[in-house]
C-alpha cells in the first residue's frame, strides 16, 4: 500500500511565498499529529561544514521551528560529529561551525544540542533485529527526545549514490562507533610517519588497545572496540580510519541505523527533504561542486523511505545540467546518481529499508 509523500515544488508569489509552502506541507503531512505539547524534538540537520554552502538555509529551519512551537513542541536543533577528524569532529568545533553558518539562535528560533554529546559517544543502544545488526548505539539525545522531524538536503553521495532521510537518520543519528560500525570492518590504523609518541590516543582508549612503543603508538586489533575515540583526540591525524567496507554493506547497516533512530517513535517523526542544490557530493565536503540539476522542491511524508524513492525519481526525471559533473543520464529519465558515481547501486538503501520494515517504496506523490 502505497504511502502519501507531499510535494512544493518552487514557484512563489506575493500571495504564497516558499516559507509559507513549507508551513503548510508540514501540516498536511502530520506534524500536528506527530508533535504534542510538552514534547522535546529532535530537528535533524545537517549543520554544514565550513566552505560548503548546499546545507539548508536556517531561515527555512526557523518556519518548522515555528509549525513545531505551534504544536506545543519543543524543538532543539541537532546534529552528530564526524567519524573523520575535521572541522565538526567533536560538540565545539562542530557548534561553532553551525553558528558560522547561520543557525544561531536569532536565526533558527531554537537552541542547538550535539546528539551524541561532547566527544561523539553518547550513545544509547538500541535493538534493531536486522540482518546485519541487532543492536546499534544511537545518539543519546535523539533516543531520549520525544519526537524527531528529520530535514535533508538530497543530493548525490559517493558512498550512496544520493543521500536523503534514510542518510540523515542512519548516519547523521549515530554515534562515532556507530558511524565507524557502517564505514569499516576493521580497527583504525596508526601512521607512524605523522605519530609524534604524544599518548593522547592511549589516554582516550578505554579497552587497552593502544601502547606507546619506542616512542610511536601501536594499535592492537584484537582489543580494540572501534569506538573511534583515539581519532578524535589525535592532534597530528596519525590515527586513520580504514575506509573498507563494501558500498551495498554501507547502505545496508546504514538502513538498519535508520531504523534504530526511529524506534520508541514511530508515530512521532516527521521527515522533510529539499531537493535543491542537488550537488555531486556530499555537505560533509568543505566545497559544493555545481548542481547537475535546477531546483526542484520541497517534499515531507511520515515514511523516510517512500520520501527518498518519490525524491529519487523526481530528480531522475528532471533534465540534467551539462558541464557539471554529471557525465550521463541528461535526459528526462535518466540516471543521475549512477551518471555521477556509476558504480555506486543507489537503490540497495531503499530496498533494505523497505524489506526490515521502515517504510514502503511505494507512494502517491500529492502536490501543494
Amino acid at each position: 500500500m502505497p504511502n502519501t509523500v507531499y510535494f512544493a515544488d518552487m514557484r512563489a508569489g506575493h500571495k504564497e511565498n516558499l516559507f509559507d509552502k513549507i508551513g503548510k506541507l508540514m501540516i498536511l503531512a502530520g506534524v500536528r499529529e506527530r508533535v504534542s505539547t510538552g514534547d522535546l524534538v529532535a530537528v535533524k540537520v545537517h549543520f554544514g561544514e565550513r566552505g560548503n554552502h548546499t546545507f539548508i538555509r536556517p531561515i527555512f529551519i526557523r518556519r518548522m521551528v515555528e509549525e513545531i512551537k505551534g504544536c506545543g513542541g519543543k524543538p532543539f536543533l541537532t546534529d552528530s560529529s564526524t567519524l573523520y577528524p575535521g572541522e565538526r569532529k567533536e560538540a565545539v568545533s562542530a557548534l561553532t561551525c553551525a553558528v558560522e553558518n547561520g543557525f544561531a539562535y536569532a536565526v533558527a528560533g531554537a537552541p542547538l544540542i550535539m546528539c551524541d554529546g561532547l566527544r561523539g559517544n553518547s550513545a544509547t543502544v538500541v535493538e534493531v533485529n536486522g540482518e546485519i545488526l541487532k543492536k546499534v548505539p544511537i545518539a543519546s539525545a535523539i533516543a531520549e527526545a520525544d519526537a524527531m522531524v528529520a530535514v535533508s538536503h538530497f543530493k548525490c553521495h559517493e558512498l550512496t549514490g544520493f543521500g536523503g532521510a534514510l542518510k540523515n537518520l542512519g548516519m547523521g543519528c549515530s554515534t562515532r562507533e556507530g558511524k565507524m560500525t557502517q564505514h569499516s570492518t576493521v580497527a583504525p590504523k596508526i601512521a607512524e610517519t605523522y605519530c609524534t609518541g604524544c599518548g593522547l590516543c592511549l589516554k582516550a582508549c578505554a579497552h587497552d588497545a593502544i601502547a606507546i612503543i619506542e616512542g610511536k603508538a601501536k594499535l592492537d586489533p584484537a582489543h580494540c572496540a572501534g569506538c573511534s575515540r583515539c581519532i578524535t583526540v589525535c592532534p597530528t591525524k596519525a590515527v586513520q580510519i580504514q575506509w573498507n567496507e563494501a558500498a551495498d554493506l554501507v547502505m545496508k547497516k546504514m538502513a538498519e541505523f535508520a531504523k534504530g533512530a526511529v524506534v520508541g517513535k514511530e508515530t512521532k517523526t516527521l521527515f522533510i527533504n529539499f531537493i535543491t542544490q542537488v550537488s555531486p557530493a556530499c555537505d560533509c565536503y568543505g566545497h559544493a561542486d555545481a548542481p547537475i540539476v535546477n531546483d526542484i522542491g520541497i517534499c515531507a511524508s511520515t515514511d523516510p523511505v517512500a520520501l527518498d524513492q518519490a525524491c529519487a525519481d523526481l530528480v531522475n526525471d528532471a533534465q540534467g545540467n551539462q558541464n557539471t559533473a554529471l557525465e550521463s543520464g541528461h535526459e528526462p529519465g535518466g540516471d543521475k546518481f549512477r551518471g555521477v558515481h556509476p558504480d555506486i547501486d543507489w537503490e540497495v538503501q531503499l530496498v533494505h529499508a523497505e524489506k526490515i520494515g521502515l517504510g514502503t517504496r511505494e507512494y502517491e506523490l500529492v502536490k501543494v
